[in-house]
């Protein structure tokens, strides 16, 4: 290998790569930095004559450290969802600025965060190395310990997932912008404009694990309804993002890319008329999320 000092410094001009890249594949900034760390402590450890693109070396050892670390939370099936209480979601308390952290995800895309934690660790790697990455299906092949074809596969199969199905709805359109409505509209406690956007007789439903246990789950009327949702919306909303739950507009509230709460949204005649507020994991595991194909993916290509 080179000298230390200069070893250092050219590692140091990927860093900020590999760091976007492993955000996106463990939905973490604390365990991006960790990663990033052990790529570096493999490469000072690395033979002379083991590295001869420096790049590309880097890029398949921080994949695979992403990988392990993937399917060990998978043999554990760790998901927080069971124990992180709704009343910490506004303030996460893991060692990692949580505002810094909820800008990061936000730069991301948290929809996308949420969708991705919901594939499988090798079609994960696949799809965030080729589709936001442009690694060749050649290179992600030794990484999954995959053939190309089957690399391909895996990304092919993420790739359906993180867009969704065919949603083909007249007034699609117009019911995106209802949901970006209620989310503004909730965001800045704007009682009227929720109000207008509601239907007179809406039905709010929650999980009894999402409400204390003196409110209703089930609330009837459009004035309790946008008085409840100001109250809640003061936690939970600047998690909110625009998702496609079971194939219709919704909002889904993720704190570090992580599905805490999803708002199933019902409308008709232009006004919604019922919400359905799902925090119980396993209703969570069950709904199918997708982001909005109006939202794209261009943005996750920053290295920042």
């Amino acid at each position: 290998m080179e000298e230390p000092n200069r070893l250092a410094e050219r590692f140091e001009a990927h860093r900020a790569r590999l760091r976007a890249m492993v955000f996106r594949m463990l939905g973490s900034i604390a365990e991006a930095e960790d990663s990033v760390q052990e790529t570096w402590l493999r490469l000072s450890r690395a033979q002379p004559g083991e590295v001869e693109n420096l790049g590309g070396w880097l890029t398949t050892v921080t994949a695979r450290v992403c990988l392990d670390m993937l399917r060990a939370r998978a043999v554990r099936k760790e998901d927080p969802l069971d124990s992180t209480p709704v009343s910490a979601i506004a303030n996460p308390g893991r060692g990692v600025d949580p505002e810094q952290e909820a800008l990061t995800a936000d730069a991301v895309g948290l929809a996308l965060l949420v969708v991705l934690d919901r594939l499988t660790p090798a079609e994960r790697i696949a799809f965030v190395l080729h589709d936001l990455f442009d690694v060749p299906f050649a290179e992600i092949a030794s990484i999954v310990g995959r053939s190309p074809v089957a690399a391909k596969k895996l990304a092919s199969r993420a790739r359906i997932r993180v867009r969704g199905g065919s949603v083909d709805h007249a007034d699609l359109t117009r019911r995106w912008e209802i949901v970006e409505a209620f989310l503004a509209a909730a965001r800045d406690g704007d009682l009227q404009a929720l109000l207008a956007l509601l239907d007179p007789d809406v039905v709010r439903r929650a999980d009894r694990r999402l409400i204390p246990a003196t409110e209703r789950a089930e609330v009837h009327g459009a004035r309790d309804v946008a008085e409840g949702t100001v109250r809640y919306a003061r936690t939970a909303a600047r998690f909110a993002r625009l998702a496609l739950i079971d194939g219709a507009p919704g909002l889904v509230v993720a704190p570090h890319g992580r599905l805490r709460i999803a708002l199933a949204i019902r409308i008709e005649n232009g006004k919604i008329s019922e919400i359905d507020v799902i925090g119980e994991p396993r209703r969570l595991a069950e709904l199918a999320v997708s982001l909005p194909r109006h939202s794209g993916c261009g943005d996750v290509h920053e290295d920042g």
